[in-house]
């Protein structure tokens, strides 16, 4: 079969591996889907194996990428019983030990003896075929595309966990700061719990593109003081809820600052550093700001839900769709972080 390895410094291989073969308690998935993340291109641009030693993981050598799978059941393992050939399923992406507090809790990326990330550490869903343990599968409703599918199993999931985190209901306002796929969701899924929303993103085609996700607002910080329009639009008190997905120092900011008194702020993008004046930001405004590290397992299969029940039409964050063979140019395009999400049609 054919799968997708990063090679380093932006430089991929659609390379040559054995069909797999199902053991006891595993599946074998025939993909249909899977979505390009920005996490990705932590280890497509870096020199090989540099990603790998800034996150303390062993390189393991050809790993096929892509940790948001969506297929059918291809073939099934002894004592597989929840699951049957022809399925419709997506991929947790994460396996852990089973047995520490975090895998029990269904947080398996937390796992405190080190979690097997497929698509980095273990053989991911850019392929023909995945294979994985059953647990790690969820059933995809047939309303549900496989695109659909792929982006709940990462993007569309973190967004939806996050928003759960600070509890968005129908008496909030939100602002989401930072339009790329996650942001995108989070606009989608928090107008669909009933909040009102205003998006924030310095990229003009990205707040162009925010009232297609049900934004009742949209700001393009680079012309324009973001927090002082926020509070405009919130009639001068600020919003009740923040979401940031830029993972910036400027859009963790705006999220603070432009919440009104008792809000609280979930912080969703990776890396990087925030400062604040603690007294004014947080302290006299009564202020909660939490993290949110994707999602669990039994969280994936409730966003599933909630889209479903909802008719969240999460294909519109989709504007580019490859085929295996063209996963050069996919991402080369898609490490322009332009427009919107990319996946594998397979």
């Amino acid at each position: 079969m054919r799968g997708v390895v990063f090679t380093g410094n932006s430089r991929l291989e659609l390379a040559q591996f054995p069909d797999p073969e199902p053991g006891p308690g595993e599946v074998v998935v025939a993909m249909k889907a899977s979505g390009m993340c920005g996490s990705d291109l932590k280890f497509y641009r870096p020199p090989p194996g540099a990603a790998f030693a800034a996150l303390g993981l062993k390189d393991g050598g050809q790993i096929i990428a892509g940790h948001e799978p969506a297929g059918v059941v291809a073939a099934l393992g002894k004592d597989v019983q929840s699951f049957r050939v022809g399925d419709r399923v997506m991929v947790y992406h994460y396996q852990g030990c089973s047995y520490c507090s975090s895998c029990r809790t269904g947080y398996v990326q937390m796992c405190e003896n080190g979690a097997t990330v497929f698509g980095v550490s273990g053989h991911g869903g850019h392929a023909d075929y995945m294979k994985v343990p059953a647990a790690t599968l969820i059933h995809l409703p047939d309303e549900l595309s496989f695109a659909t599918g792929a982006a709940i199993s990462c993007g569309t999931g973190t967004a939806y966990a996050a928003l759960l985190r600070i509890a968005v209901g129908a008496r909030d306002t939100i602002a989401v700061i930072g339009l790329g796929p996650v942001g995108q969701a989070a606009v989608q899924l928090a107008s669909a719990m009933g909040a009102r929303v205003i998006a924030v993103d310095v990229a003009a085609d990205r707040v162009a593109r925010a009232s297609l996700f049900g934004a009742d607002a949209a700001v393009d910080a680079s012309t324009h003081d973001a927090v002082e329009e926020i509070r405009k639009w919130s009639g001068g008190r600020g919003v009740t809820r923040a979401i940031d997905t830029s993972g910036t120092a400027a859009g963790r900011l705006t999220a603070v600052r432009a919440c009104a008194p008792w809000g609280q702020v979930v912080l969703v993008g990776e890396g990087g550093e925030m400062t604040l004046e603690v007294s004014r930001d947080i302290l006299r405004k009564q202020l909660t700001i939490v993290g949110s590290y994707t999602f669990s397992n039994a969280g994936q299969a409730d966003c599933t839900r909630f889209i479903a029940d909802h008719g969240v039409d999460v294909d519109l964050l989709f504007t580019d769709r490859w085929a295996l063979d063209q996963a050069e140019e996919a991402y080369q395009a898609f490490d322009k972080q332009a427009g919107g999400k990319g996946v594998f049609v397979i």
